[in-house]
């Protein structure tokens, strides 16, 4: 039996199964990326040898692909690496820019080095980092989420079922100030609900891409709606909202490929971490703990 979408079940699915898809990265076909004398990501071998035909920005060795030194602050490596994605996607090795930068960091909290275009950040396998807020409603004793449907035009996994709230962390903002971005473009939410929202946490994983490696880490909120407040998007990425109830969103990520592939992550943290999923009722308990927070 197949599911995509339409919440027919897959056969054998476990909620191990998305945490496997999320990591299922072969690092033996790609090289660290350093800028500053510092490892910052990892190239995909071919995309190395495209670097290779611009030896006035990147070395490109056998074992790592590095920035030239002499590009010595942020705002010099982030003009270089510019000028270099720029003609690859004039020759159609790259895309086109998506117009928001990410900071290039060795880890969160550490200082930008370089800034680099969304697009591009996977091509040189740098970490990208991102918000994802749980919407929840309360019925007594029962729990309710706000799902999203992603819409039909979206270029990563449109028509699959979001957080009420999800969006990558552009460089310049902090977390706070971009989820109360990201709240009133995709749900309509209040700056002042949001304000309430409780930061519980940060999910890892490591997979691969169209154009090189995700090492891609999520901060997880929490916040409790009305029962009266309906979400409503404003940027046309959310097609629609249902409110859900905690046992359909569980046996939906447990049993199909309906939720956007790291949406299931969240939904597997929240439901562990609101005793839906316990030690003595789900056998592969240790690999889902562990595997929400891969170390790389």
């Amino acid at each position: 039996m197949t599911s995509s979408g339409n919440g027919r079940r897959l056969t054998g699915m476990s909620f191990i199964d998305h945490i496997k898809a999320c990591n299922a990265a072969d690092i033996s076909h790609f090289r660290p990326f350093e800028v500053a004398g510092v490892p910052v990501g990892s190239v995909r071998t071919s995309f190395a040898m495209r670097l290779a035909a611009f030896p006035d920005v990147f070395s490109v060795r056998d074992d790592r692909v590095t920035l030239l030194e002499q590009f010595n602050t942020p705002a010099a490596r982030t003009e270089a690496v510019a000028r270099v994605v720029q003609r690859l996607g004039d020759a159609g090795v790259l895309p086109k820019p998506r117009g928001e930068d990410y900071a290039v960091v060795p880890r969160w909290g550490a200082p930008s080095l370089m800034r680099l275009d969304r697009r591009f950040v996977s091509a040189f396998g740098v970490r990208a980092f991102g918000v994802h807020m749980n919407g929840i409603v309360r019925q007594g004793a029962d729990i309710k989420l706000w799902i999203g449907r992603r819409a039909a035009d979206k270029s990563v996994e449109p028509n699959k079922l979001d957080n009420i709230v999800a969006g990558g962390q552009p460089a310049g903002l902090t977390l706070a100030e971009n989820l109360i971005k990201e709240s009133a473009e995709e749900a309509d939410i209040p700056k002042a609900l949001v304000q309430t929202a409780r930061p519980v946490g940060a999910i890892t994983y490591r997979m691969e891409g169209e154009l090189g490696l995700k090492p891609d880490t999520l901060f997880v909120y929490d916040l409790e709606l009305p029962a009266d407040f309906v979400p409503r998007n404003t940027d046309g990425e959310i097609a629609s909202f249902s409110l859900m109830s905690i046992d359909e969103v569980a046996e939906r990520v447990r049993a199909t490929r309906d939720f956007k592939f790291n949406v299931n992550l969240v939904i597997i943290d929240f439901l562990i971490r609101h005793g839906r999923l316990t030690p003595d009722t789900e056998p592969d308990y240790m690999k889902l703990v562990t595997g929400l927070r891969t170390i790389f």
